[in-house]
């Protein structure tokens, strides 16, 4: 249910990735329970916990290409954030 939910969003807000060169960055929200002293510490630095990296890639790419086998070159990365969000640069925006 959340898996179809989630891929509901990402074609809802467009989000799209080129075959080759895209950098997928998963902005993961962090627990409203930590103090804002633990968030100023962990803000931007790597997420090490579910859901895995390959998960979401491969939900993200499910979710915008009917067939991604044409996708060849991708790097994703997952860091802790304010509010969640998922942000794609490609070689042209670097």
């Amino acid at each position: 249910m959340r898996y179809r939910a989630f891929a509901d969003e990402v074609r809802r807000l467009g989000i799209e990735i080129p075959e080759s060169g895209a950098t997928v960055i998963f902005g993961m929200p962090m627990p409203k329970s930590w103090s804002k002293k633990k968030k100023a510490v962990f803000l931007g630095k790597a997420h090490q916990q579910k859901p895995d990296i390959d998960n979401l890639l491969k939900a993200i790419l499910d979710a915008i290409f009917k067939d991604d086998s044409g996708v060849w070159d991708i790097h994703a990365v997952k860091i802790w954030a304010d509010v969640g969000y998922i942000e794609v640069l490609s070689n042209r925006d670097k």
